[in-house]
């Protein structure tokens, strides 16, 4: 049975069993987070549009702090060690959160937003939002970068859309979980609680990657990885350098500046969506627990389409197209969306384009995007890729919240609508830029290391 799943999903010999435990590994990082998204929107909208923008400029900075800190970890510690450092640090901020939450209820204090709102409580809400805001990106950075690190380019193309599938179903339960436990009650331990859920699942997603990391590398195909041109780092084995390295090679590498382009244009367009919906929420309900189960929803919505997408469009997309049309994709989907809008500017037709423009991101941009990684040194993808993954891309935040502001005072979709065609434009030649150079690197990368053996 398994050599028949293995070959109807174009795995070879070994693949499978790596396939799932990273599927796992992503299941439970996604799960996690979509227990903790929600809460998030809700605390940030709370404050009002114009609070929200602020934070979305605090949060850049933020992500900056973090990013450098980070770099100077991973120049002193391997992946086994790096890892699961970062993502306990995750579990240890969100159990102080949850206690101060817990801490500030049992006081009498009520939740950000609310009548009753405390001082506390409105500082832990901002700054969890902010601190949620980089930690996801910084979490799903740190999984990807692992993924190329233990699978070849060809691997990536074969595997990455069922890994993604895995990722896919845990938001989909995270999300459909978070919407029913806030619809069945409005206590004010809710945020808390969702807390303490995130945290058990990216506890349960350290063991699995822990045993991934040691399964691939004695796998079959270990070898031919670690004598490609590309050298993955070997279990035990500290990256090197110093913090400031993925900066450095951000600046010095055109090809890193052109996927650093395509993050922040991709940014701009996930912002101006994500404004729009926030302010349809923000509007139509009453309740923290409302705006939790309503932020919730389109989770469920966005990664049921996520995952239809991946199950019966991704899996063979990639090797079809090449990675600059998949690219190519997302800014198309972005002008027919933000055009059908312009037409119908109601409820609905945003609910649906938010889930088609996330289902394209996530199923059919994210895995194209991250095979682009797979032909740089181990350093760049451990500290170039969060600075660009989590920095420039929350610095493509606040560019798109200024952006929206100005279009909202404009005060017409069709305006938003026309403005994002030259936008998309350019975004679309850049992705076929970017495929072009992949697929050129990668072509020589095998020429030589067919040359050496």
């Amino acid at each position: 049975m398994a050599n028949w799943v293995a070959r109807a999903l174009n795995f070879k010999r070994g693949e499978l069993s790596l396939a799932v435990l990273a599927g796992l590994f992503y299941f439970c990082v996604l799960c996690g987070y979509f227990f903790l998204r929600p809460v998030r929107e809700a605390m940030g909208v709370s404050g009002g549009m114009g609070q929200l923008r602020w934070l979305f400029v605090v949060t850049s900075i933020v992500a900056l702090v973090l990013v450098l800190a980070f770099g100077g970890v991973v120049s002193r510690l391997d992946r086994r060690r790096f890892i699961p450092i970062g993502y306990l640090f995750i579990i240890i901020c969100l159990a102080g959160f949850s206690t101060l939450l817990i801490i500030d209820a049992g006081s009498g204090g009520g939740l950000i937003g609310t009548e009753t709102e405390s001082n506390l409580a409105r500082t832990v809400g901002y700054t969890f939002y902010t601190w949620l805001s980089v930690i996801n990106l910084f979490a799903n950075s740190l999984f990807w970068a692992f993924m190329v690190d233990i699978f070849s380019v060809d691997q990536g193309k074969r595997m990455f859309a069922f890994i993604g599938i895995g990722g896919t179903v845990g938001a989909l339960i995270g999300g459909w979980a978070t919407s029913l436990i806030s619809a069945l009650t409005d206590s004010i331990y809710l945020p808390a609680g969702l807390m303490l859920i995130g945290a058990a699942f990216f506890g349960i997603a350290i063991v699995v990657m822990l045993i991934l990391d040691r399964k691939a590398v004695g796998s079959e195909y270990s070898q031919l990885t670690m004598d490609s041109t590309v050298m993955s780092v070997s279990q035990g084995e500290s990256i090197g350098g110093n913090f400031w390295d993925g900066a450095t090679a951000v600046a010095k590498s055109p090809y890193l500046l052109g996927i650093a382009g395509f993050i922040i244009l991709m940014a701009i367009s996930n912002t101006l969506i994500y404004f729009t919906a926030a302010n349809i929420i923000s509007t139509s309900t009453d309740t923290f627990s409302q705006r939790v189960e309503g932020f919730a929803q389109f989770d469920a919505l966005a990664q049921g389409a996520t995952l239809i997408t991946q199950i019966f469009i991704t899996t063979r997309l990639i090797k079809r197209l090449g990675v600059g049309w998949t690219l190519a994709i997302l800014p198309l989907v972005t002008v027919a969306g933000f055009a059908t809008l312009a037409i119908w500017p109601i409820y609905g037709v945003m609910a649906i384009f938010q889930a088609l423009h996330r289902a394209t991101r996530y199923a059919i941009s994210r895995p194209a995007r991250e095979t682009l990684f797979s032909i740089v040194p181990a350093d760049e993808k451990y500290k170039a890729k969060p600075l660009i993954d989590v920095f420039l891309y929350r610095g493509g935040d606040v560019a798109g919240a200024g952006i929206q502001g100005v279009l909202s005072a404009l005060g017409t979709m069709t305006i938003m609508a026309a403005a994002t065609v030259p936008f998309a434009g350019i975004w679309c030649a850049l992705s076929l830029a970017l495929g072009r150079v992949q697929q050129q690197r990668n072509t020589e990368d095998a020429d030589q290391a067919t040359e050496i053996s």
